[in-house]
């Protein structure tokens, strides 16, 4: 085995332990503790903050002590998605890995790659005697994918550093260089509800089929949100026919464009037939506009057993269905600075009903900080003209680009030197966890890049093996050239 590929095989190792401890979004205590413990068997300095935060401290290569600290950042939580006939418990059950190819990926749950393989990275810096590396802090944060919550808590002066390489990225090559902001607003509506007509039957009317997606990246691709579709359904049922609500919910999180959603609702007796027959010619004219978007689109009515005794009111009904109607989702306006890139943008993400209220969640994006205010006004105005109650939450800033930060050129300069072209430089429209640390550390320089992850968050979630094996040489070539 040459070096090359035995250095390989010790990063992998590590993901391999690392996947091992159960580590879902705000439960990431346990593998805190292993960092931890594995920090101190090393006798490295190393610091928590309250919200579990965890800073190692990693001495320079000998004549190396007077370059610049560099922090090496990554976040300890996944998302823990898996397929409906997985049987995987994610609160105990390590994350069992394979190879395909040159592919890694798990039996049908995420991978965990993101952001697993930056804590694997950081873990082997620290411990190969061969690299060249200057002053380093392993920075390790929590709840990053519920809203980048951890870094939020985390207070300035646990690290030191004015650079920072952010390990979070997934296409080996591409250098992220800034990232949109983010605003999430919660609309809360209470529910009128009166007694259930007698004689009525319940049908379920489900939708479905859809591709999803990041609700950032995959803004632009126009693909079909459950949630509008399932409001035009309900609305155009509504004007044509008797028809009350009972319940509806639909989409999983905050930054997910929502693929399924589902409703409850009361008609006349014998009225089923008729409801069917209307989803089914609604569904033929959806799948036609979403032809080539999301063909997979599927919009199904069928009986119910849901017990109930109430229903919701007529007027209760019309001002959730014209709420959902008219709250903005998809790209909100255009970068005219950077082509291609999406600026602003809304999400309706997720609705459920909880306590007898009907609770709407928005996430709104923009490169901007005053657009995103300013869309937020607008989720704020739709809401008002509801008279629904909102509350924006989960806040968080743009990070600016700077393209003269001479962390970046060298970067650009090792890459360019190492593999024979040029990175792609990228400014995202989602967010991370640079974009808080840059407004928490005034003059931080800050690159993130990664190896080539697919569909993260997802349980088809894999990573390329030997794109791994490139980062990993890249990574040792930048640090020995910092501060040269």
């Amino acid at each position: 085995m040459n070096q090359g590929d035995h250095q390989l095989a010790t990063i992998l190792d590590y993901f391999e332990q690392i996947n091992a401890i159960p580590r879902c979004s705000k439960d990431e205590a346990r593998l805190g503790q292993w960092l931890h413990d594995w920090a101190a068997e090393r006798q490295l300095e190393r610091r928590r903050d309250a919200a579990g935060n965890l800073v190692v401290k990693v001495p320079a290569s000998p004549g190396m002590a007077d370059r610049p600290t560099v922090i090496i950042q990554g976040h300890m939580d996944m998302v823990c998605e898996k397929t409906p006939d997985s049987m995987h418990d994610f609160s105990r059950d390590p994350i069992r890995s394979k190879r395909d190819g040159d592919w890694l990926m798990a039996d049908r749950t995420t991978l965990g790659a993101d952001n697993g393989i930056a804590l694997a990275y950081a873990l082997a810096l620290a411990e190969d005697p061969t690299i060249q590396r200057p002053p380093l802090e392993l920075l390790f944060t929590v709840d990053e994918e519920t809203g980048l919550n951890g870094v939020k808590e985390m207070p300035a002066d646990l690290i030191s550093g004015k650079m920072l390489i952010n390990l979070d990225s997934e296409d080996e090559g591409v250098f992220t260089i800034g990232c949109a902001g983010g605003m999430e607003t919660l609309c809360s509506m209470p529910l009128n509800k009166e007694p259930f007509p007698a004689g009525w039957e319940l049908h379920q009317v489900l939708v479905g089929g859809l591709r999803g997606g990041h609700s950032g990246i995959d803004i632009d691709k126009q693909r079909g949100n459950a949630n509008k579709i399932l409001a035009r359904t309900l609305m155009h049922l509504h004007r044509e026919m008797k028809l009350k609500i009972v319940t509806m919910a639909g989409g999983t999180r905050h930054n997910a464009i929502a693929r399924d959603a589902m409703t409850v609702v009361a008609c006349p007796p014998g009225e089923g037939i008729r409801v069917r027959e209307r989803v089914a010619r609604l569904e033929a004219i959806l799948k036609g506009e979403y032809a080539g978007l999301d063909d997979g689109l599927c919009i199904k009515a069928t009986t119910s057993d849901l017990d109930t005794e109430v229903v919701w009111s007529e007027e209760t009904s019309l001002r959730v269905l014209n709420l959902l109607l008219a709250l903005p989702h998809g790209v909100a306006g255009m970068s005219k600075t950077i082509e291609g890139l999406v600026e602003s943008s809304s999400n309706l993400a997720t609705m459920a009903v909880e306590q007898e209220v009907l609770r709407i969640l928005m996430s709104q994006r923009s490169a901007s900080s005053a657009k995103l205010v300013a869309l937020s006004e607008t989720v704020h105005a739709i809401a008002g003209l509801a008279n629904c109650q909102f509350v924006d939450e989960n806040k968080y800033p743009p990070w600016q680009p700077d393209m003269n930060a001479p962390l970046l050129q060298t970067a650009q300069a090792v890459y360019a030197g190492l593999f024979g072209k040029e990175p792609v430089l990228e400014v995202i429209h989602a967010g991370l966890e640079c974009a808080i640390i840059g407004e928490r550390c005034p003059g931080m320089q800050m690159i993130s890049f990664g190896p080539d992850i697919e569909n993260p968050h997802s349980p088809t979630e894999r990573m390329r093996i030997s794109s791994v094996g490139k980062v990993w040489c890249f990574l040792v070539a930048l640090l020995e050239a910092i501060g040269r």
